[in-house]
């Protein structure tokens, strides 16, 4: 680790990098956690920073996190993050509340141009022209002692994210944009995200359009069983049923416990101990089909090609305003536009000004894209 970074694995130490954390303005967070083997991420290590210090907080080795949780759900403070959703959920499954408020850099950044998705090491390049290691990304963090390249490489993660959220938030107001990113930003501090849902687990699941009925009222009630298990044992979901393999079982509904052997990724370990409440949900579920789930609406080829085309629109425009296309609206709004729908974000306030009015217009007629000089071009105009 490097000379700048406190290691913290007392609890004496830990109370001391409290004491100074406490009331600051805002506080770099990040997290290292496995999640290869359990259903709830199982934390590791958190690194905190402020302007003054850096420091790795061992939570493993340490009996107690309660000081560090409540600097962390201090309403004082703007907890910054990197793509902050897994670091959030961690937090409300140790403190039972999501640390708040919260600023996530990879949000902001899409306010700026660029992409959705953008990693915190492509960021610091883009932001600060830094080069980071992210060799240690697969690190086993549950292993004690962390080697000082490890602890070195944690220590990055919130070192440079300070510079990165002071030149965000300073590029934001300069343009006039620092409001634009609230909206997202208290969405992450919803706790619904955060709170497993079984009776929806199902919604996750692909191909739900070539179910029957029946068949699919099967899958919610199968999913929701995998999920409840998946918590109860502490174990990923995957590994208790694979999703193609509630697939299978919601089309073919196996009556008996052979028949349900024989299944293509079922496995004798799982008859053994499931066999009784998997043939339960089988035989019962799924007779009410009036109140089974309805998959989305499928679009029409017409409207597929529609929604092509706006997703082509919103990038011409997004492009010419220097945000990312999803920072205005996602493929799913389009599709939303383009079944007639008109009450969206997308045509509200700042998205309205800046693609709203030309999604609009090229929907309805006004506004055409043309091939110009090998590129596309918008043309026309209310």
């Amino acid at each position: 680790m490097s000379d700048d970074a406190l290691y913290i694995d007392t609890p004496a130490a830990l109370d001391a990098l409290c004491a100074r954390l406490e009331g600051r303005p805002w506080i770099a967070v990040d997290t290292e956690f496995m999640r290869e083997r359990t259903y709830y991420p199982e934390l590791c290590l958190v690194q905190v920073a402020t302007d003054d210090v850096v420091a790795c907080v061992d939570t493993i080795t340490l009996p107690s996190l309660d000081s560090l949780l409540a600097v962390l759900l201090d309403a004082r403070s703007v907890k910054v993050l990197h793509a902050a959703r897994q670091d959030l959920e961690i937090f409300y499954h140790l403190a039972g509340r999501v640390p708040a408020p919260v600023y996530d850099t990879q949000v902001a950044a899409r306010f700026l141009g660029l992409p959705e998705q953008v990693g915190y090491a492509a960021l610091v390049q883009q932001v600060l022209g830094l080069s980071l290691d992210k060799s240690r990304a697969r690190a086993d963090w549950a292993r004690r002692p962390l080697s000082p390249a490890a602890l070195a490489y944690a220590a990055d993660d919130v070192r440079h994210l300070r510079t990165v959220y002071a030149r965000l938030t300073a590029e934001l107001e300069a343009r006039g944009r620092a409001g634009w990113p609230e909206p997202e930003m208290r969405a992450l501090e919803d706790e619904r995200l955060y709170r497993p849902d079984p009776d929806n687990a199902w919604g996750r699941l692909r191909g739900l359009q070539r179910l029957k009925p029946r068949a699919l009222a099967l899958l919610k009630s199968l999913a929701a069983w995998r999920e409840r298990t998946a918590i109860a044992e502490n174990r990923p979901r995957q590994w208790i049923l694979k999703d193609e393999v509630l697939m299978d079982l919601a089309r073919q509904q196996p009556a008996d416990a052979a028949t349900l052997a024989a299944l293509r990724g079922v496995g004798e370990a799982l008859v053994k101990r499931h066999s009784a409440a998997l043939l339960q949900i089988l035989g019962t579920a799924g007779g009410d089909t009036e109140r089974a789930p309805k998959p989305p609406a499928t679009l029409t080829v017409r409207q597929e090609a529609m929604v092509d085309a706006l997703m082509a629109v919103l990038r011409l425009k997004a492009a010419a305003g220097e945000v990312s296309a999803a920072s205005i609206a996602n493929r799913a709004e389009l599709e939303r536009l383009v079944r007639g729908e008109r009450q969206l974000p997308l045509l509200d306030g700042w998205r309205l000004e800046m693609a709203g009015r030309e999604l609009l217009d090229f929907l309805e007629g006004r506004q055409v894209l043309k091939a110009e000089a090998g590129a596309l071009k918008l043309t026309g105009g209310s």
